[in-house]
């Protein structure tokens, strides 16, 4: 079986399993996570740090990774006085980082730094061999994975020609439609945006589906799987 999940915004790693449990995930099984392990909620670093150990798992890149990673220069040396020498560029990049909530990330990798530095350096490579997007069937049925949807989307434009921004930051409007011949899944944006009856909940319509149900914000992730389509909640 195939399933997703996204925007998990650093939920325990005990949270993560109970979900997994839930949907009955055993040996066999393949979860895609489409971005946004880390950040906003205490246990990112945690959960990203396991999950880049799970052989039947893979993270699609997300927002939040990419701004981790634009920030690696600190990582080397993970203190507060050094932030004092950064240049404007890579503050901005930092402030930006931390205004998205990324203090209990950078909390955590220090804590994992200080410990074990090569799981850090681990993890790290982790994100820089995440891709930006996956295809995949289940159940007959093709799929598109990605972070946030696709920007500027031109069905003949080939999905490795978009830009990151294009792919992670975008908000899909609930009238935009995708591909004919495959259903679009992302995370990014929190079903609640498209209507209150819609918070906590995946939300389906005729060309994509999402599946941001507001961990961020204080709710709780869930996982959908391809092959029959059916939805589990924590």
């Amino acid at each position: 079986m195939i399933y997703v999940t996204s925007d998990l915004h650093g939920c325990s790693v005990a949270d993560f399993r109970e979900l997994l449990d839930s949907a009955g995930f055993s040996d066999g099984d393949f979860l895609f996570i489409l971005g946004d392990v880390i950040d906003r909620g205490e246990h990112g670093a945690d959960l990203l740090r396991w999950i880049s150990q799970q052989p039947d798992m893979q993270l699609i890149l997300g927002n939040h990774e990419a701004m981790l990673l634009a920030c690696d220069f600190i990582f080397d040396d993970i203190t507060d006085e050094n932030l004092s020498r950064l240049d404007s560029k890579k503050l901005n990049l930092l402030s930006t980082w931390l205004y998205n909530g990324a203090q209990p990330t950078l909390a955590g990798l220090r804590r994992i730094k200080n410990t074990d530095p090569d799981i850090l350096e681990g993890m790290l490579d982790y994100l820089n061999d995440a891709p930006l997007f996956e295809t995949v069937e289940a159940g007959g049925r093709r799929f598109v994975l990605v972070h946030a949807g696709i920007e500027n989307f031109d069905p003949k434009r080939p999905l490795d020609d978009y830009t990151p921004d294009e792919l992670l930051w975008t908000r899909p409007d609930i009238t935009d439609r995708y591909y004919d011949n495959a259903t679009v899944i992302f995370g990014h944006t929190p079903t609640q945006y498209y209507g209150d009856a819609h918070r906590g909940k995946i939300l389906t319509t005729d060309s994509w589906i999402c599946i941001d149900t507001g961990a961020a914000g204080g709710g709780s992730p869930a996982l959908l799987r391809l092959d029959d389509m059916k939805e589990f909640y924590r």
